[in-house]
């Protein structure tokens, strides 16, 4: 998948939701806890009720390493069955991995080759040779940490160097975007540092950013909007949390379907104010 075909489904679907799979096997209603998988029961449900809304769904593999052998089925049979119901919608592997040479091929082949995924997080901190491994597979994605939502983000992320100017999350950005098969590149930039969206795009004023912190975390999607959308959109909203648990009861899929939509009402009319759709 290139990024023309991604915009094209943005605009098929008149959203750009990421919807993420963070799911914990403790949250997962009482009532699917009896069933031989209940962690690929709940999957099943949410992408069963939500799959209209999206453009992609981004499984968070610590949930699944944290059952063992177990987990890994369970995402394994998750990633099928999202294959299954359409084909198009793009898989992110949440994994943040970050190494070199021998091993950055081994997790290449990893969610490339065997789960089949279109993309996976990587920390860029080892630099280019982390990446490449990657980029060496044709449509595939990679998606760079650069300016994350959580609080202790500044502890590194915003260090500048005093000879270049840069913080080192802008150094990320304007070395990444240097880089072979560049366009294959994604950066995470969390929504609740909105405002530096705007510094953000002044690097990367092409590049698709996925983009965590709506709903749960409590970052502003039109903030998002107004300062990190592109002629094509170039966004990837993120909510996992806000969406596969709305509700814990029965109705847990209903109630993760009307959250999905809300948010891709809220894009749609975001999508045509910019004359995207």
């Amino acid at each position: 998948m290139d990024a023309s075909t991604l915009f094209q489904k943005i605009k098929e679907k008149e959203s750009f939701l990421c919807i993420g799979l963070d799911t914990d096997h403790h949250r997962i209603p009482e009532h699917l806890q009896y069933m031989e998988d209940p962690v690929f029961a709940f999957n099943r449900k949410i992408i069963e009720a939500t799959h209209k809304y999206t453009v992609a769904y981004k499984p968070n593999l610590a949930f699944y390493e944290a059952l063992g052998s177990f987990g890994w089925k369970a995402l394994e049979k998750t990633i099928a069955f999202i294959r299954q119901t359409d084909p198009s919608l793009m898989v992110i592997a949440d994994a943040k991995r970050g190494d070199i040479g021998n091993t950055s091929k081994m997790y290449a082949r990893t969610f490339f080759d065997h789960l089949g995924c279109d993309a996976v997080t990587l920390s860029p901190y080892m630099g280019r040779d982390t990446v490449m491994p990657f980029l060496e597979y044709e449509d595939k994605w990679v998606i760079l940490l650069a300016l994350t939502s959580n609080t202790s983000a500044e502890d590194f992320q915003f260090f500048r160097n005093e000879v270049q100017g840069l913080a080192l999350y802008e150094k990320v950005l304007l070395e990444a975007s240097k880089w072979d098969h560049a366009d294959r590149i994604m950066f995470v930039v969390g929504a609740t540092k909105a405002e530096r969206f705007a510094a953000v795009r002044e690097i990367v004023p092409d590049h698709f950013l996925l983009v965590p912190g709506v709903g749960a975390q409590g970052g502003s999607l039109s903030a998002v909007a107004r300062y990190g959308m592109n002629n094509r959109c170039g966004l990837l909203v993120n909510s996992s949390r806000g969406i596969i648990f709305a509700s814990d009861g029965e109705d847990f899929a209903s109630a993760a379907a009307a959250k999905a939509r809300q948010l891709r009402d809220e894009m749609a009319l975001l999508l045509k104010t910019r004359g995207l759709i």
